[in-house]
């Protein structure tokens, strides 16, 4: 039987950033690349294709710097008073 892959749908995923990073909060997954037991994403800014970078996918599940979707300011508000 084949290995699962971990993270089998990231590439195409859409993720809003808790803080802005590069000046931008809405980012999708463009490439991923496996190195070892690591996965990493390839990230692109939605309104500027020029601002991209690679984070492991592990980052993307930490609530605290990422939301999974594009969330407005308001759903990003209200999720985090949900949390406390």
């Amino acid at each position: 039987m084949a290995k699962q892959q971990k993270f089998p749908h990231l590439i195409g995923s859409k993720w809003t950033a808790r803080t802005t990073l590069q000046g931008w909060r809405h980012f999708h997954v463009v490439n991923r690349k496996n190195q070892g037991s690591w996965v990493f994403a390839e990230i692109v800014a939605a309104c500027d294709p020029t601002v991209r970078f690679w984070i492991t996918a592990k980052q993307l599940k930490n609530k605290a710097l990422w939301q999974a979707g594009w969330q407005s300011l308001a759903e990003q508000t209200s999720y985090s008073n949900e949390a406390q």
